[in-house]
């Protein structure tokens, strides 16, 4: 079978990342940016830092600040009158997943016409969108490099998956000195949730080569990197690597696609508006509980690079210590032991596991579930 590889034309990692990405972009020829963005970013400072760089090289800039940690129709809606009044030429995202989302979906239906639920599945657009250039400051989604785009449908309280080769940025920019000021708690969901595409990627029927050597390494130094990444915040070489092991894990699942995990979290995060990385990382090791009835070696190598000793262990038994050393890494970052904290009910299961097996249609998880094994996953995760 063949396989396609998607990613950004032109990826920009490091230390001095965004001055090298401005020069690119003025370079191209851009005029005028809509920055896709939000408050807490423009609070801080960063928005005006990169606007005054982009300034200096002659690029105007014009500001929505207004997305949502899971970013809506309505936020969509929004950027899109605001780009188009103020005839922009190219967008930037900037933040984290949600900004990078909300741009997606911005620069989609601004060359294809109609709404953004028009999207929802696989390939549906017919066009190419407006230019983006994704400019990261979290090390999590890697949204800022793949042709994923979720978004909240606010009037049926589901988020939809946007899968699209037309959603990927032209350019993305991974620079860890804009993660230095990324708080403790959302370093530790962002980082749980790179570590979650990369075992979806690894574990997925789709997985081939490439996505296997990307997913082993990213999670070989998320394992090594993400507690002092939380807990010493202004370690720029912990942040570099959790940037390298975010972007490595989205050219996993970029290719490799995702699994239930990702179709059940989608729900908590639509039902509730609760954090993506988070809910992943409550899910993550019950789901691999769930798969290691097909996919005990593969599970075993996560293990492995994780820094378990498996030589002497079976597939399954190394399968149980890749889970157990899921749930130490997620305790070590202080992320809640239940989704009971997260103020998920027993009683709204039901419907979140239809939504996630719909969700699911498009993924690649090693075995397929039926609705009463994603209630039964959901409820051990209560």
């Amino acid at each position: 079978m063949a396989t396609k590889f998607f990613i950004p034309s032109v990826n920009i990692l490091g230390q001095g990342s965004v001055d090298e990405a401005i020069n690119d972009i003025k370079a191209l020829g851009f005029t005028k940016a809509l920055i896709v963005t939000d408050k807490p970013l423009v609070s801080i400072g960063l928005v005006a830092k990169v606007q005054d760089k982009l300034n200096t090289q002659g690029i105007d800039v014009v500001i929505f600040d207004g997305v949502q940690p899971n970013p809506t129709t309505g936020n969509v809606e929004a950027g899109l009158a605001l780009l188009t009044s103020n005839q922009c030429d190219f967008i930037i995202s900037l933040g984290g997943g949600s900004p990078h989302d909300c741009a997606k979906g911005i620069a989609l239906v601004a060359t294809n016409g109609g709404q953004i639920k028009d999207y929802e599945g696989v390939d549906v657009s017919k066009k190419p969108q407006m230019p983006l250039v994704a400019i990261n400051t979290t090390a999590g989604t890697a949204s800022e490099m793949t042709r994923f785009c979720i978004i909240t449908d606010e009037a049926r309280h589901i988020k939809m998956a946007i899968v699209d080769k037309n959603t990927t940025p032209i350019l993305s920019v991974n620079d860890p000195e804009l993660m230095l000021e990324k708080p403790a708690s959302l370093t530790a969901a962002t980082g749980m949730d790179a570590l979650t595409h990369a075992i979806e990627a690894y574990v997925s029927i789709a997985a081939n080569p490439i996505t296997d050597a990307c997913a082993i390494k990213a999670i070989e130094l998320i394992n090594a990197n993400l507690i002092n990444a939380v807990k010493k915040g202004n370690d720029i070489t912990a942040r570099e690597n959790m940037a390298y092991a975010q972007f490595l894990a989205g050219m996993a699942f970029n290719n490799a696609s995702l699994g239930y995990v990702h179709a059940m979290a989608h729900q908590l995060g639509g039902f509730y508006d609760l954090p993506h990385g988070v809910c992943n990382a409550l899910l993550l090791p019950h789901v691999q509980a769930y798969n290691a009835q097909v996919a005990p070696q593969r599970l075993s190598d996560v293990a492995k690079a994780m820094g378990v000793d498996v030589s002497l262990m079976t597939a399954e038994q190394g399968a149980q210590a890749a889970i157990e050393a899921i749930k130490t890494l997620s305790a070590a970052v202080n992320i809640p032991a239940n989704l009971t904290e997260l103020g998920v009910k027993a009683e709204d299961i039901p419907t979140l596991a239809d939504n996630a097996l719909k969700d699911a249609c498009g993924f690649t998880n090693p075995k397929q579930a039926t609705h009463q094994e994603i209630c039964q996953i959901f409820t051990n995760a209560l």
